[in-house]
């Protein structure tokens, strides 16, 4: 998880659907400002542009018209994510608080290799840092039979994703990387450092494990 500004106001027509006995909280302009937001990323797994989305209520809102229809409550989710959270993580990190400083408090590992798995690190002790752990290293290494099965195809596209990230920084540091090819593989590197790349916060930490890397690439991470 990394961190995501909530755009505001909240959209008009979620006050005027909460006053419906059958309101619709995917009401006009909040499917849009959602997407735009999380960068059309799910805010759990960091995969970019789902291809089953779902719009989740991070707080569950159990008929609370307040939860249910508050902006604030609102997230961007794919429906692999969403399942596993709907299992019982009712307090996780909040990505969207800044003050949260989500990425300071969770640590990505993964080796690029067939077969691994996910490892997340808690980094305080705060019981949602361990919840969000938890969750987020289901959603990577599944636990039911099916959950299984979908896990290991989101691990693939992560082994791809950072396969590819490492190449261009194996490649930035060659002496034959130079000239326009040295800015084109560092604007790659940045392009991948983004918010809105898939698995943001594990290429984030690949670079603040190596004092090197974050000394020629700190200033990317923001």
């Amino acid at each position: 998880m990394i961190y995501f500004e909530k755009s505001q106001p909240a959209p008009d027509c979620l006050a005027l659907e909460k006053t419906k006995a059958a309101g619709d909280y995917k009401c006009q302009g909040v499917l849009q400002r959602l997407k735009d937001d999380f960068c059309n990323k799910c805010y759990i797994c960091e995969k970019a542009e789902p291809l089953s989305i779902n719009v989740e209520h991070f707080r569950p809102h159990r008929g609370d018209q307040e939860l249910k229809f508050s902006w604030e409550n609102l997230f961007w989710s794919c429906a692999h994510c969403n399942n596993i959270k709907l299992g019982g993580f009712s307090d996780i990190l909040d990505c969207t608080d800044l003050e949260c400083s989500i990425e300071s408090r969770l640590k990505y590992e993964f080796k690029p290799f067939p077969f691994e798995n996910v490892k997340i690190h808690a980094l305080d002790a705060d019981p949602a840092v361990f919840s969000a752990r938890t969750l987020i290293e289901l959603v990577f290494n599944g636990s039911t039979e099916l959950k299984i099965i979908e896990s290991a195809n989101l691990r693939n596209e992560l082994l791809h994703d950072i396969r590819d990230f490492q190449g261009y920084l194996i490649e930035y540091f060659k002496l034959t990387c130079t000239g326009s090819r040295k800015e084109f593989v560092s604007n790659k590197i940045r392009e991948h450092l983004h918010q809105a790349s898939s698995f943001t916060a594990f290429k984030r930490w690949i670079i603040r494990d190596n004092e090197r890397l974050m000394t020629e690439f700190e200033n990317y991470l923001t």
